[in-house]
């Protein structure tokens, strides 16, 4: 069953066209890689999936994304509600300048949540959902931004995980992190997706191999090839997908 779905979705900055009109299917409680070279478009496509671009000066975008089948363009759709649904991790992490409690805290406050118990809970929860809590569990009023790179990235993902959504997009998020950090981001995705259906873009390539179900190749703002990941890379349809993961380009 999919979860996400795009229909003829096109994104434009002013003329330039950014994702040429893309139809996808993303299946529920799965991992689906967006893969390909810079500026080829998996991250304006991303963002999309969660109308972020909304917020992009100049992003025009067409087409449909269907969550469970209903267009989150819809005019009666609400994008704060969208993004409750369907949570957002970044390339950097970006930890608000508060208290690791406080960070995993954030949405659910902001969501109407005020009883202490109740937040704490939801705050141990998460922390546990993004394996962090045996690390920082009494170190809960300390800054998030004391963290390392790697613990403040994982913050991130619980403060997306506490509010509960049900989907994870996840933007390059171990690419700024050493081996180490980014071993433990990848075994997180991997718990994660039997829960949540989760979309990730990444460079690496290894990476997508390891941690998704599905892959998309985009070029261009094209979307090339898309396929079962083992498909992908060991027995691609298209050249440009075969040249692409040999590293004859990109």
């Amino acid at each position: 069953m999919n979860k996400l779905s795009t229909r003829k979705l096109t994104v434009r900055y002013g003329e330039k066209i950014a994702v040429k009109p893309t139809d996808l299917d993303m299946p529920a409680k799965r991992v689906t890689a967006l893969i390909g070279p810079s500026g080829c478009g998996k991250s304006t496509f991303l963002r999309c999936l969660n109308r972020m671009n909304d917020l992009v000066e100049g992003a025009r975008v067409e087409g449909k994304v269907l969550l469970d089948e209903k267009d989150i363009y819809d005019s009666r759709q609400d994008p704060v509600v969208v993004r409750r649904r369907v949570g957002m991790v970044f390339q950097r992490s970006n930890p608000f300048p508060k208290t690791i409690r406080e960070n995993v805290a954030y949405g659910l406050r902001i969501g109407g949540m005020k009883a202490r118990s109740e937040l704490d809970a939801r705050v141990e929860w998460a922390l546990k959902a993004s394996a962090l809590w045996e690390e920082v569990k009494d170190r809960l009023d300390e800054s998030a931004l004391s963290l390392s790179g790697g613990q403040q990235q994982r913050v991130c993902i619980a403060r997306a995980l506490a509010v509960e959504p049900e989907v994870l997009l996840m933007d390059e998020p171990a690419s700024a992190l050493d081996p180490i950090a980014t071993a433990k981001i990848e075994e997180l995705i991997h718990e994660l997706r039997e829960q949540y259906t989760v979309v990730i873009v990444t460079h690496n390539m290894q990476q997508a191999a390891r941690v998704s179900d599905f892959t998309a190749f985009f070029y261009m703002g094209d979307l090339v090839e898309y396929g079962a990941t083992t498909k992908i890379f060991t027995n691609p349809s298209e050249t440009r997908t075969e040249d692409y993961i040999t590293g004859k380009f990109g």
